[in-house]
């Protein structure tokens, strides 16, 4: 089954993933994933008794429909405050089949 849906991918610091979950359902969302991971970056490059610690992050996995993707992508960015450095970034990929969903969901398209 298509649908015109995408992908939003948010990493943020530690303890931020449910402010982005949060905001992100009030933004339109159904609902997403959130998982955890390690980051290595500009930002991250804290030691402690000189060494090297990779600080933790969480990634929240947000399917929604495409026509939404601005709506909670600018609350996503407000809420984590990602316009400012080292706390954390957001991309958006396009999915072209999802199964194992409602298709109220996310708004099914025959394809």
């Amino acid at each position: 089954m298509n649908f015109n849906t995408s992908l939003i991918v948010t990493i943020v610091r530690k303890g931020w993933g449910s402010t982005v979950l949060q905001e992100s359902v009030k933004a339109g969302a159904r609902g997403g994933t959130v998982l955890l991971g390690r980051g290595a970056g500009v930002h991250e490059h804290e030691k402690i008794f000189g060494v090297s610690i990779e600080p933790e992050k969480e990634i929240v996995l947000t399917l929604v429909q495409a026509d939404q993707v601005d709506a909670i992508l600018g609350e996503i960015v407000r809420a984590a405050e990602l316009n400012a450095p080292g706390h954390g970034m957001a991309f958006v990929l396009p999915v072209n089949h999802v199964v194992g969903i409602a298709d109220s969901m996310v708004g099914a398209t025959e394809g």
